[in-house]
């Protein structure tokens, strides 16, 4: 059986790869959140990973650990693009708690609410 978007976005920390214009890839780790068959990520809206993502929609997604080392478990191909950022605010929200709402809270006191924006991975049909 092949694992999915939705069933990487049960880790704790996933790490998503996308690719400069030369193919490079480049992997960061973030919070994932699932909904549904998807999964939501939230990320600063001026950040490489999303300049990257609005040129290449392709990413591989995979479980890992806080400091972005991969653990046991498959890379998963799939889609991205970027979506309303409320989505993937209070979808982190609900997996992570307290810590997850801490986060955004602070992150919208620096940098205002409108400087990040939520990413959504869909599974590659």
């Amino acid at each position: 059986m092949t694992a999915t978007v939705a069933q990487v976005a049960a880790a704790k920390y996933v790490m998503l790869t996308t690719y400069k214009k030369d193919g490079t890839p480049v992997a960061s780790p973030l919070w994932a959140a699932p909904d549904g068959d998807d999964m939501l990520l939230w990320t600063v809206g001026d950040s490489w990973k999303v300049k990257r993502l609005r040129r290449n929609n392709n990413v591989l997604v995979q479980a890992c650990n806080a400091s972005g080392r991969s653990t046991s478990g498959p890379q998963v191909a799939g889609l991205g693009e970027i979506v309303d950022r409320q989505r993937a605010v209070d979808a982190i929200i609900r997996k992570y708690g307290l810590i997850g709402r801490l986060t955004i809270w602070g992150s919208s006191l620096r940098r205002g609410a409108s400087a990040t924006v939520g990413i959504r991975v869909r599974d590659v049909l």
